[in-house]
């Protein structure tokens, strides 16, 4: 959601921003822009487009300099237009006609916006957008006395909310000067090489300068950052203009090769076909279930490291959003069942403003695919505000806020990725998860050396019964031709493939736009079985568990009113094909670890149906990759 990418060096750095854009289209956004400063005035491109067009406008302006600042925008405050897109000017108070002196783009949203465009409005400045970020700008050209650090820094003392900003003055034609709360936002460290003295960068991620630079400073809550030729300047919220806050320089290997499309149609198809060599880096090295496995950085690993909190527990809590949280709600099975130890899923957005109970002695776990997801981290904080200091994330960016908040950590390695129904970010994440469970497991008194072995061999199988099931494709595919015609479907589970149902009705809803609901089959008789209707799909996820009998006569229900079933069910369920039931076959079936089988057609089916509704897969309408935004 949204991206940054700033520079300053002694060469053209337009292909650097233009870049930089590209290698973040996969965060999802609905207009770019680029602004950069000529050396006599600041200057900028903007488009409701793709950044391919932008690109096509930068070069038909001939848009060059050594300064610059570019952004993709998802929209919060006004509509998808060229005058709401980013980078935003000031002209200085009563002055839109002339040439622009501050350029800013930014990340976030400011709660008090209404009252600073008021507060600004009566002193003459002229708003020519509807958004929040206007705000600021202006804001920083009406404190500005000739240095733009300054600017920036009072203004910043004003703002209410979340904001990632990178700012340029006319005036001062070699710098940059961002801040961040709330937002990522990061410094990229050039080489004085081949006649470039020095360059710095800013970007919201690390993928923008991938190739550009690999060492990268990770800009803290309250940082702002001076970038000029040669050399960088950070204070943090507390300190004075010129007193510096040490923050280290990290190599960090940013592979933009990653996000190839090779031989694929669509990112999503790409991720899920990924999934089987996802699983098997995620579990590479593992030859035993220890704590240790979850121990995290070193430089904030707590005392007794991962074995000690797991011996202080006695509940869990799990904070996430979307699709992540039904992974959460997966493992919640798995910890009750496997570990015994209670356990609560909370939609982290909902998490903080309601009135909890906090306990000391509860493991707090977050899950989120990029690390940064706004609302996750402001659940984590709340919590830790409770007194509750055990905390572990599971995600797969190791150099992300949300690794560097929690004193646990266990990295995923799902790899890049950059469709936005996410895929093999979810199989990765249970794949943690019950590396997680098993590890509490052990350390409660749960898990005896035989269960451990089974489910290890369990594990390392993965990836070979993950290829079994995307075989199943051309099944599916065919399922896909029904649905396409179809404007509402229901999904049935039960037990810990009740999520799974959750996260296939999500898939479908996010791409294909068709309305999906999930529910437990149980809950059928109390409401969902007066939406049934021979147009109304029902997709029913059918391992073979304890559970299978009550499914089956939960799937009579729907045959007796006339309802299609479409059911993924295990080769010994003994649930046939016929009118009205549609069955695909698993390869086999995968105890306790079948969910991360059962999704996989349910993305596929999603993939599918999209496609042939002619969708745009990969960006969804309305929706972003890296939520960053509450």
């Amino acid at each position: 959601m949204c991206g940054i990418v700033g520079a300053v060096s002694t060469r053209n750095i337009v292909p650097i921003l233009v870049q930089g854009l590209q290698r973040l289209e996969y965060r999802g956004y609905d207009s770019c822009g680029v602004a950069v400063h000529t050396g006599t005035e600041l200057v900028r491109a903007r488009s409701t487009d793709r950044v391919n067009e932008l690109q096509q406008q930068v070069d038909a302006e001939h848009l060059n300099g050594v300064t610059g600042i570019a952004h993709t925008r998802w929209a919060t405050h006004g509509a998808p237009a060229v005058h709401n897109a980013h980078p935003h000017f000031s002209h200085g108070s009563e002055a839109a006609t002339r040439p622009a002196r501050v350029g800013m783009v930014h990340n976030g949203i400011i709660e008090n916006h209404d009252e600073l465009r008021a507060a600004l409005r009566a002193r003459g400045y002229v708003f020519a957008s509807q958004t929040d970020t206007e705000v600021i700008v202006h804001l920083i050209d009406s404190l500005y006395d000739g240095d733009l650090f300054v600017a920036v820094q009072a203004a910043v003392a004003q703002l209410h909310g979340a904001y990632a900003i990178a700012v340029v003055h006319r005036d001062e034609p070699h710098r940059v000067v961002g801040a961040r709360a709330g937002s990522p936002l990061i410094l990229g460290v050039g080489s004085a090489q081949e006649g470039m003295a020095g360059e710095c960068f800013l970007a919201s991620d690390a993928m923008a300068l991938a190739g550009v630079t690999d060492q990268i400073v990770y800009l803290e809550e309250g940082d702002v950052v001076d970038l000029q030729l040669g050399r960088y300047w950070i204070t943090d919220r507390t300190a004075r203009p010129m007193t510096p806050a040490q923050r280290p320089v990290r190599t960090v290997q940013a592979h933009s090769g990653a996000a190839e499309l090779g031989p694929y149609r669509h990112y999503m198809q790409k991720e899920i076909f990924e999934q089987p060599r996802a699983i098997a880096d995620t579990l590479e090295g593992i030859e035993g279930i220890v704590p240790e496995l979850f121990d995290g950085p070193d430089h904030q690993r707590p005392a007794g490291g991962a074995h000690a909190v797991f011996k202080a527990v006695d509940k869990v809590l799990i904070l996430a959003c979307g699709t992540s949280y039904y992974s959460g709600c997966t493992a919640r099975y798995w910890l009750e069942a496997i570990a015994g130890i209670p356990t609560q899923v909370e939609v982290a957005s909902e998490y903080r403003y309601r009135d909890s109970v906090p306990d000391a002695n509860t493991l707090v776990v977050t899950i989120s695919q990029s690390g940064e997801t706004a609302d996750t981290l402001a659940a984590l904080k709340h919590a830790r505000g409770l007194g509750m200091a055990h905390t572990l994330t599971i995600c797969n960016v190791a150099t992300s806020a949300m690794v560097r908040e929690c004193k646990l950590a266990y990295i995923t390695r799902a790899g890049v990725e950059i469709g936005v129904a996410s895929t093999k970010a979810f199989t990765t994440q249970l794949a943690g998860l019950f590396l997680l469970t098993l590890s509490l497991a052990q350390v409660r008194g749960y898990l005896d050396d035989a269960a451990e072995a089974q489910h290890l061999k369990a594990m390392r199988h993965l990836p070979v019964a993950l290829q079994s099931v995307l075989a199943l494709e051309p099944q599916v595919i065919a399922w896909a031709e029904d649905f396409a015609r179809k404007e509402n479907a229901l999904f049935l589970g039960r037990g810990l493939h009740y999520p799974i149902a959750l996260e296939g009705a999500l898939k479908l809803k996010e791409i294909s736009y068709i309305h999906a609901e999930a529910y437990p089959a149980g809950e059928l008789k109390h409401g969902p079985l007066a939406l049934v209707t021979g147009e109304m799909p029902v997709v029913t996820v059918a391992p073979n568990d304890a559970l299978v009998e009550k499914l089956k006569s939960n799937m009579q229900e729907v045959r007796a009113r006339g309802g299609v079933l479409y059911v993924l069910a295990d080769a010994d369920t003994r649930i046939e094909s016929g009118e009205g039931i549609h069955v695909i076959r698993m390869p086999e079936h995968y105890g306790a670890l079948s969910p991360l089988l059962h999704v996989v057609p349910l993305q596929l089916l999603a993939y599918h149906t999209a496609l042939a509704r002619g969708t745009d897969v990969d960006k969804p309408r309305n929706l972003a990759k890296s939520v960053t935004v509450e």
